[in-house]
């Protein structure tokens, strides 16, 4: 009687772990969320003293104050650059050294950030009139944001 008992307990749980296949639709879900939060764990793409190869090693930070809100990137050796965020849709302007930051839409939702050996992918939020200015044959090369 018991070997019965067993074996109906056994195949009962085959057959529930047979219906509880993953959802394809809250997989899709997960590795959304997941990608998201990637996107939003304050690290950016960088290549730093002039590598070729950009790694995800930057963090990013905000900080607001009275004169708007400046961006500290963070190097994986120590170093930082600081940015002040512009409002009239040229992006970000170095906040300090002698080195003049230069801004480049790489592709929609992202531009690269240039400053002296350094160089920065960044998501942004991108103009309709900045991305129009490119496609209709404006310069390639970046354009300076200004120190």
């Amino acid at each position: 009687m018991s070997m019965r008992i067993s074996r109906v307990v056994v195949l009962t749980l085959l057959l529930t772990a047979c219906e509880n296949r993953p959802d394809n639709a809250v997989l899709a879900e997960a590795e959304q969320r997941a990608a998201a939060e990637a996107v939003d764990d304050g690290r950016i793409e960088c290549a730093i003293d002039g590598d070729s190869n950009f790694t995800r090693d930057c963090y990013t930070e905000r900080l607001s104050g009275e004169g708007g809100v400046t961006m500290i990137i963070r190097h994986p050796d120590g170093g930082f650059r600081r940015f002040n965020i512009l409002t009239d849709g040229h992006g970000l302007e170095a906040a300090d050294g002698f080195d003049k930051a230069s801004v480049s839409i790489v592709e929609d939702g992202k531009i690269l950030v240039s400053v002296g050996p350094d160089r920065y992918l960044l998501p942004a939020q991108i103009k309709p009139n900045a991305k129009a200015a490119t496609e209709n044959g404006a310069p390639e090369d970046p354009a300076p944001a200004g120190n």
